[in-house]
């Protein structure tokens, strides 16, 4: 009787690959955002000294605007169909992390009830599901702001926040990813807003913009294995 051997498990690949077009598409879009205030300093730089009134072009800040949430959703899109399995895990390890941090909350809200009683408190507490999402989204908005300042740090940060089994790393540092992909959105929004009232702000907002989506990399990319 022969035996066929069990086929290996699917390589875990590292972040950088995993979210490989996400982070081709900040790249592009980080170019975009400089290139929306070259659009606006450029011809200030190039005109003479007693020139008044020069005239700027705002037409790309409008763009990378416009076009920003749309070609970081198809990347990640992209990224998901490249790696079938891998998503699959993770939806996985995404409904057990989920069902552990409910369980705390109702085991929190429980305790809550009796050392409260009912009706209690100006502020409803959130439902147990809100409050399983809520903390994975505090948990990547605190490692996303540690990072920025003391990387070692943030990484002692999400192995605390990871010790109980109610979160993954992977969880954490995409949730950190989406904070600072928001952040950097909402620049380009504002940038867009002002285009046709100040350039000199619309090209601010857009380079305002850059260091969030340079940090969405960082994010993207780093592995704590």
């Amino acid at each position: 009787m022969t035996t066929t051997p069990d086929a290996p498990p699917p390589v875990r690949p590292a972040r950088r690959r995993r979210h490989a077009r996400l982070i081709a598409a900040l790249a592009s879009l980080i170019g975009a955002c400089a290139e929306a205030a070259r659009e606006v300093y450029g011809p200030v730089a190039a005109a003479p000294p007693g020139l008044e009134g020069v005239e700027v072009r705002t037409l790309s800040c409008v763009r990378v605007a416009l076009s920003g949430p749309l070609l970081l959703d198809v990347a990640q899109g992209e990224d998901a169909a490249r790696w079938p399995e891998v998503v699959v895990r993770e939806e996985v390890a995404a409904r057990s992390t989920y069902a552990a941090r409910c369980a705390v909350a109702e085991a929190h809200d429980a305790v809550h009830r009796t050392t409260s009683g009912p009706g209690q408190g100006p502020v409803p507490l959130p439902t147990v599901e809100v409050g399983a999402r809520m903390e994975l989204v505090s948990a990547g908005d605190e490692v996303a702001a540690l990072w920025r300042d003391d990387p070692l740090q943030a990484v002692a940060l999400v192995r605390e926040l990871t010790a109980g089994g109610e979160l993954t790393a992977d969880e954490v540092l995409d949730s950190a990813v989406d904070v600072m992909v928001v952040c950097g959105l909402l620049a380009l929004a504002e940038a867009r807003t002002a285009a046709m009232k100040d350039p000199s702000t619309a090209a601010e907002l857009c380079l305002t913009a850059v260091p969030h989506l340079a940090l969405a990399v960082s994010l993207a990319s780093v592995d704590l294995d």
